[in-house]
């Protein structure tokens, strides 16, 4: 039986992943903190090694024998700039995963970047993979987007060194198991009436089992340094609050929300963050994703060498709702 370590398994998409391997009947070795909240996955076989990103020992140990790393773990933020946390998990991460990687000899490395590591669009059609990183073109590179471009430069280097890597770059993933929540936040927030008016940009939304049979793929066909978009529908904000609406049986936002204000907020979110230190829940940088129309991406390459394919959104949306109507989050 093929043995798979994931980094970041209680996240989203790391515990969708977990259930696909197992599905398919690949032992599943998982590095958790001793702080992790694992119960959303007690249906799952996993093997639990404790460990963390700036701890090499434990993560050489979950890696010995593995025919596969999936590296998922990551910190989220909305910090404008690089904080030392974000370069701590994105970068740092990552730096310690490959000299893991390289020292163990496992056999493939799954790196799980974003697609906040590709280029924007610039002419209103999906980019692909080949798509140079602009964001600093847009004054979109915040934080999170700025650290997991390098990480995914520190992978690049690393492949050019002789390691078997390869890279996936999801979108804005919904679905079931978002403990937190992370992402599914906002059908969490919409349908707790908290999301009265709607941005006026769009983003890629993907369902979270698509990405982890796409990163299974990634492993068994990817090809050796290559980066595949894991991708779905690019939608309008307002359209996503609408099929969430639809399908909670709420009324979804009718108000586009103002630019001016959401200008101002982020602003504000800026403000605080210098005088606290401490990171905002909505910064200027936010205040511009939540109104750009350059977030398109196209998944042909993965669709082609992988065999990828992507479901309507729809069905994502319905089971995240009841996922989180079983655990009382909704």
């Amino acid at each position: 039986m093929p043995i798979a370590v994931i980094t970041g398994a209680s996240g989203l998409l790391g515990g969708n992943l977990a259930a696909e391997l197992r599905a398919r009947r690949v032992q599943v070795r998982a590095i958790r903190r001793r702080t992790s909240k694992v119960d959303h996955l007690a249906d799952l076989d996993i093997e639990w090694v404790f460990g963390d990103l700036d701890d090499p020992p434990s993560l050489e140990h979950a890696f010995k024998g593995a025919d596969v790393v999936f590296h998922t773990a990551a910190a989220v933020g909305v910090s404008p700039t690089v904080t030392s946390a974000l370069r701590k998990a994105n970068v740092d991460g990552t730096a310690a995963v490959l000299r893991a990687f390289e020292k163990t000899g496992a056999r493939r490395l799954v790196h799980v970047s974003s697609v906040v590591a590709v280029g924007l669009s610039t002419d209103g059609q999906p980019v692909d993979e080949r798509a140079p990183w602009n964001f600093g073109d847009y004054k979109l590179d915040d934080g999170y987007c700025t650290t997991k471009h390098q990480a995914e430069q520190l992978v690049d280097a690393a492949v050019r060194g002789g390691i078997d890597a390869v890279i996936v770059n999801p979108g804005f993933l919904i679905g079931p198991r978002d403990a937190r929540p992370s992402s599914g936040r906002v059908i969490v927030d919409l349908v707790k009436g908290r999301i009265p008016i709607y941005p006026g940009g769009k983003n890629c939304f993907v369902d979270v089992r698509d990405v982890a049979r796409g990163a299974i793929a990634a492993w068994e066909r990817g090809q050796r340094g290559r980066r595949y978009i894991l991708g779905g529908d690019n939608l309008a904000y307002r359209d996503l609050f609408e099929r969430i609406a639809r399908a909670a049986g709420v009324k979804p936002p009718r108000l586009p929300a103002p630019r001016a204000a959401a200008i101002a907020a982020g602003l504000a979110g800026d403000l605080y963050q210098r005088l606290t230190g401490k990171e905002p829940v909505f910064g200027s940088v936010e205040a511009r994703y939540a109104y750009t129309d350059r977030f398109q991406f196209s998944s042909a390459r993965a669709e082609a060498e992988l065999g990828y394919r992507k479901s309507p959104i729809d069905g994502a949306i319905r089971d995240a709702l009841d996922w989180f109507r079983r655990r009382g989050m909704i």
